[in-house]
């Protein structure tokens, strides 16, 4: 592997609240909406449920030992919440002082807090008033968002107000998929501009405090035309694009929805702004709020149809039935008005979750962003990894060959982009631990360490030394150029320049 990264390259892992830390109703947290949906009959994979996880909450200071151990310049977790601001009325300050042991766990060992506010925990309280379809949750985020900053500001400097919208809007309320797991196009859009709002609400009022790095993570991907000669395939990865990507970008970016995105979704209210409807005067200056990083969230991209799928696929890989899920509930298409396009494979090699390795993919896409947005602030890849079936050696070891190999090769990806002019200033595997992998339970692994479920032991796979020998291979070249090593950037947090 032959790689170059800039001074103070950042590197770190990822995990998310509500898939790491159990404690599901311990020290007055209450139920979230995937505490609600994973108890859905059929909503996730065995009937796993979030009670346990992995237990990072009463194992906390065992996992940042561990980030210590690898290297790991920092780590991007997130708060929940349903901990913190449990019905939305009052603060459970027990779940802050959590949060805050944190935060001194990891200065104390080396490593960055980068915090996320919120990873697709709301509060259930909340979603009984509608959730992220009632505009009313956006000034609620806000709330939650000072709470968080006043408690943890002094100490953390880097502060991403959502993790993947996409997610917990279109997956979340239309397709079903997600918590709630609604099937409802119109909350799909509804939500998609109310996380919007809440984003442009929360980073107004942080930059107001003095948080001084402030973003939003995105999962983008290519939209690959399966026929670029071929105008119904063409169209089909306009869609995608314009559902994946620009309807989050564009109004974050530039201040608006893209003219043919209002045109697709102007049934559902995207394409006209007024005192009542769903986006309203001022909305999209609130929304275009200068940032200081972007997160880019990347595993795979797609190539795109608009014609059904000519060959069935291996169900041992994906489902025959597109609208099943890992537990067996039936779910609808994400992609609001667009449902009709199909994503055939394109014989590449494919992870656990059936996504094809394409590590080409994430190149293209970080330079593409440069390229296009002029605002575009500086990119962090917040996460990348992959899922894979692991087995533990004879001798207690997880040689993950196929995990290993691509994270280095997606590693690589980020270096060639970079040489190629993507403003690229860190890489955060996903993710530093197996866990609750959403409808899938615990029935996926993207961990480079590995649990064991039933006792719940750490061990670090092949994947996590590889990575450790990449970081400090990394740090040794930056010492021996008098650049910014592990030391500096931990220790100068509010750097990004």
């Amino acid at each position: 592997m032959t790689t170059s990264f800039p001074p103070g390259f950042l590197w770190g892992s990822a995990t998310a609240a509500a898939q790491i830390e159990g404690a599901a109703f311990d020290d007055g947290k209450k139920a979230s909406v995937w505490d609600t949906f994973a108890r859905v009959p059929g909503a996730v994979l065995n009937g796993d449920t979030l009670d346990v996880a992995v237990d990072h909450y009463h194992r906390m200071p065992e996992d940042v030992a561990l980030m210590k151990q690898l290297g790991l310049h920092s780590y991007r977790f997130s708060t929940s919440w349903a901990r913190i601001r449990p019905d939305d009325a009052s603060t459970n300050q027990a779940g802050l002082d959590f949060y805050s042991r944190l935060v001194d766990e990891l200065l104390g060992a080396g490593v960055l807090p980068w915090l996320t506010l919120y990873h697709w925990d709301l509060p259930q309280a909340l979603e009984d008033e509608g959730g992220w379809a009632n505009r009313d949750t956006a000034y609620r985020f806000r709330d939650y968002a000072e709470v968080v900053y006043e408690a943890l500001g002094d100490r953390v400097q880097h502060w991403t107000t959502f993790n993947e919208p996409f997610c917990s809007s279109l997956l979340g309320y239309g397709s079903g998929v997600h918590a709630p797991g609604r099937q409802e196009p119109a909350a799909a859009v509804a939500a998609v501009h109310h996380q919007h709002l809440a984003h442009g609400l929360a980073v107004s009022r942080l930059r107001e405090l003095g948080a001084p790095n402030l973003g939003i993570t995105l999962n983008l991907t290519n939209a690959v035309p399966q026929n670029p000669s071929d105008p119904v395939d063409v169209e089909a990865a306009r869609r995608i694009d314009a559902l994946n990507n620009r309807i989050f970008l564009d109004p974050l970016l530039r201040g608006e929805y893209p003219a043919d995105i209002r045109r697709d979704l102007a049934e559902w209210g995207l394409d006209e702004v007024s005192e009542t409807g769903l986006v309203r005067p001022g909305d999209l200056e609130i929304i275009a709020q200068p940032l200081e990083f972007l997160g880019v969230n990347h595993y795979h991209d797609d190539q795109v149809s608009g014609h059904p799928l000519a060959a069935p696929v291996d169900p041992s890989i994906v489902p025959a039935d597109p609208h099943a899920v890992a537990g067996g509930r039936s779910v609808s298409s994400p992609f609001v008005g667009s449902e009709y396009v199909t994503f055939p494979l394109r014989g590449l090699p494919l992870t656990g979750m059936g996504w094809e390795v394409h590590p080409a993919g994430l190149r293209t896409l970080l330079v593409r962003l440069g390229r296009e947005y002029p605002t575009l602030p500086p990119l962090y890849v917040t996460e990348n990894g992959a899922a894979y079936d692991d087995e533990v050696s004879p001798d207690g070891a997880i040689h993950d060959a196929a995990r290993t190999q691509y994270i280095l090769d997606h590693i690589q990806a980020v270096s060639d982009a970079i040489a190629d002019g993507a403003d690229v200033r860190g890489y955060f595997v996903w993710s530093l631990l197996d866990n609750f992998e959403w409808a899938w339970g615990y029935g996926k692994r993207f961990g480079i360490v590995r649990v064991d479920y039933d006792t719940l032991v750490r061990t670090p796979k092949d994947s996590a030394l590889a990575y450790a020998d990449v970081i400090a291979a990394s740090d040794a070249a930056a010492s021996s150029s008098g650049a910014a090593g592990r030391s500096s950037a931990a220790g100068a947090p509010g750097s990004l320049s």
